[in-house]
């Protein structure tokens, strides 16, 4: 009798004693448009934000009301890196453009002191033509959408160059938004055509691509003038002096051997690059932390779509009814994207940080996403997102950095 009571015992007390109890709380709320509804889809589409109300079901989301959050920009002050103020990518998927721009203009900065604004949108439309082109040459057996990843911005500067944003924005006369949604449809619609009519005239299909990009987002300039100096795409990208080969890009994850260089297998990868240095967890947050501690900013990507990551307080959070913070590890990484509640949804960009009192990291995130945009846009934190160390450890699978901040690890690497 005894024994059996020892038994009970011990199983009532070793969940209490493994798990904890929960102490973050969640609620239900009516789905809110938001900036994306209310702004962006109305100036592009004379959207109605409130159109079938009854479809729409209550998200479940972490309760952080209450909370004393650093959610504000002059907190990171001490640390907030230089970068222009936040812009909008509208209603497209090219979130990866926008954050890596974003870096390198960082990067311009922080080596040569030179403040120029990039065009995002020049390197977009090359990317539509280099998916595309592997299109033709696979055969229909490659993605052509809009999204991608942070290395395709060094690959389409080192073939085609860049611009600055005043000489090609991508917007259309009157255009106060990006929308990609009729030219990815219209883009998808004629290959679609291509490929049942198995018609594969290379020069013909780019040059029809050419044509439905030119009327949607503006022929690029072959030749301007910036500064009172003449220049090609490919000399302005030369006049900048930024080396690509400078820039590397990290993840970890566990179905790929770690130290090695391997292939982030996820849909935007579209070209299937296998340049990514895999490291386990720790070391991947001891890069990130020795780069953005040492004044380098960088260029992340992850998942935004958790019940911690919050539209109200543009704060992300690992509820502890998700996972305790402190059970976070390799496998609890790989466990989610495995089983898909960790996407590769989103690209951010880091430009600074902070501690709390207790010695934690935050992250202060550049962000050109509507759900950054749910303030008021006179806010100092409109188009900025704040990040907790376990949302980073847990739900941010790459990055790109400079390769400096990889240079302890790197002999580790098998050849």
């Amino acid at each position: 009798m005894k024994k059996i009571f020892y038994a009970l015992f011990i199983m009532v007390l070793l969940p209490a004693l493994s798990f904890g109890q929960s102490n973050d709380k969640a609620v239900f709320v009516n789905p809110n448009p938001g900036y994306y509804g209310n702004v962006i889809m109305k100036s592009v589409h004379a959207y109605d934000a409130a159109q079938n109300p009854a479809e729409q079901q209550k998200v479940f989301e972490m309760d952080q009301s209450g909370m004393n959050l650093p959610n504000k920009v002059a907190d990171y002050k001490a640390h907030d890196y230089w970068h222009f103020p936040p812009i909008s990518q509208g209603n497209t998927g090219t979130c990866w453009c926008f954050s890596t721009t974003s870096f390198f203009e960082s990067e311009e900065h922080r080596l040569y002191n030179k403040d120029v604004k990039i065009s995002e949108m020049f390197t977009v439309y090359w990317e539509y033509v280099e998916k595309v082109t592997r299109y033709v040459e696979t055969r229909g057996n490659s993605r052509v959408e809009e999204g991608s990843e942070a290395n395709a911005v060094p690959r389409i500067y080192s073939k085609y160059g860049c611009v600055p944003e005043s000489v090609y924005n991508g917007l259309l006369p009157g255009q106060k938004f990006y929308d990609h949604s009729k030219l990815i449809a219209e883009l998808q619609n004629y290959l679609a055509h291509v490929k049942a009519s198995d018609d594969w005239n290379k020069s013909e299909i780019i040059a029809t691509t050419k044509s439905i990009l030119d009327h949607y987002m503006g022929t690029p300039p072959t030749e301007f003038e910036y500064d009172g100096v003449k220049y090609t795409p490919e000399s302005f990208f030369k006049s900048l002096k930024l080396n690509m080969d400078d820039y590397v890009d990290v993840l970890s994850y566990m179905q790929k051997p770690f130290w090695q260089q391997v292939e982030y297998q996820v849909p935007d990868n579209w070209w299937h690059s296998k340049d990514y240095y895999n490291v386990p967890l720790k070391v991947y947050m001891d890069i990130i932390n020795h780069a953005i501690e040492n004044g380098y900013t960088i260029a992340i990507g992850g998942d935004v779509s958790e019940a911690g990551f919050s539209r109200k307080t543009n704060v992300a959070l690992i509820p502890d009814f998700d996972i305790p913070a402190n059970y976070i590890n390799d496998e609890a990484r790989q466990f989610r994207f495995s089983n898909g509640t960790t996407t590769d949804d989103h690209g951010m960009h880091i430009v600074g940080y902070m501690k709390d009192k207790s010695g934690k990291m935050w992250y202060l995130i550049k962000d050109s996403s509507s759900g950054s945009r749910n303030l008021d846009p006179n806010s100092p934190e409109f188009g900025y997102y704040f990040f907790s160390t376990p949302y980073m450890e847990l739900k941010m699978m790459d990055m790109m950095v400079n390769k400096d901040a990889l240079k302890p690890y790197l002999d580790k690497f098998k050849k």
